[in-house]
């Protein structure tokens, strides 16, 4: 079984039944310093691989690949961007952090903004929340109804099928804390004053509605997992074990893309540089 078969969404998707504890890569039940540090290594150890393939993937202009992270406040979606990018050349990858909509995007249709920012041939751009948001906090703040919320989930299920059909390799995932991960990680950065510019008292405001944000991720991800677009659900209460997971899942999409450098020039086969 491929690994990420392991973590597909599947249908009827209940994350009250996934743990997000689960440590499914890890040997043993080990979860100390030396353990982490591990998977701090192998996780590097993937990233080396990734990086071959990014530059696969860029000197050959053929292929995109979109990766969209979604999680709860504090679920890891800057970690991972760091720790799966870091060791990258930044040459053909972009990471694109979508804010509230500004007045320019306010007026136009809402994936306007989106669809300028998906992924060139030859480029990886990774999602730091998404289109998605237009189905999650608009639905659970009251901003639309059941039936736009209905309507917005075609609108995706046909952006992105059209934007596979294109050439984009779409990999979306779902970052999973417990409510007791996030309550420990909104206090630490309270609690540190190197890490209180992390923090938002609006997250707290948004904690307080955690089942409805959970209800509106399970509609929305049941509404558009597809096998051209499919969601990934990957436990994230442990940071390491979640960079490892993710590093492996994008490692082993990316090597099923066969990806090959461009073949040599014949007229630059006996060219000598003076």
């Amino acid at each position: 079984m491929k690994l990420g078969d392991q973590f597909r969404a599947g249908k009827h998707l209940s994350l009250r039944d996934k743990d997000a504890a689960a440590t499914p890569l890890r040997d043993g039940n080990g979860n100390g310093n030396g353990v982490k540090t591990r998977e701090r290594e192998l996780t590097d150890e993937l990233v080396a691989k990734l990086a071959v393939q990014q530059e696969m993937l860029y000197a050959d202009k053929q292929q995109k690949v979109l990766l969209v992270l979604q999680g709860m406040d504090t679920a890891g979606k800057d970690g991972s961007i760091r720790a799966l990018f870091n060791g990258i050349s930044p040459m053909g990858v972009r990471a694109v952090r979508f804010e509230a909509p500004n007045l320019d995007e306010l007026a136009h249709d809402y994936l306007w903004r989106v669809h300028r920012n998906v992924p060139a041939k030859g480029e990886i751009a990774i999602f730091n929340r998404s289109h998605y948001e237009d189905v999650l906090i608009t639905i659970v703040q009251g901003m639309i109804d059941a039936d736009e919320c209905a309507r917005r989930y075609a609108h995706i299920r046909d952006f992105e099928r059209m934007l596979a059909e294109t050439g984009t390799i779409i990999v979306k995932v779902f970052l999973h804390i417990s409510k007791d991960e996030q309550r420990k990680r909104l206090q630490e950065r309270l609690d540190d004053p190197n890490k209180q510019w992390k923090f938002d008292e609006h997250d707290l405001v948004q904690r307080k509605r955690w089942d409805d944000y959970v209800s509106a991720y399970e509609k929305a991800i049941d509404a558009t997992d597809a096998e051209h677009a499919p969601w990934y659900v990957i436990p994230a209460d442990s940071k390491t074990h979640r960079n490892l997971i993710l590093a492996s899942l994008l490692l082993e999409i990316m090597e099923a893309l066969k990806l090959k450098y461009p073949p040599p020039t014949p007229a630059l086969a006996n060219m000598k540089v003076e």
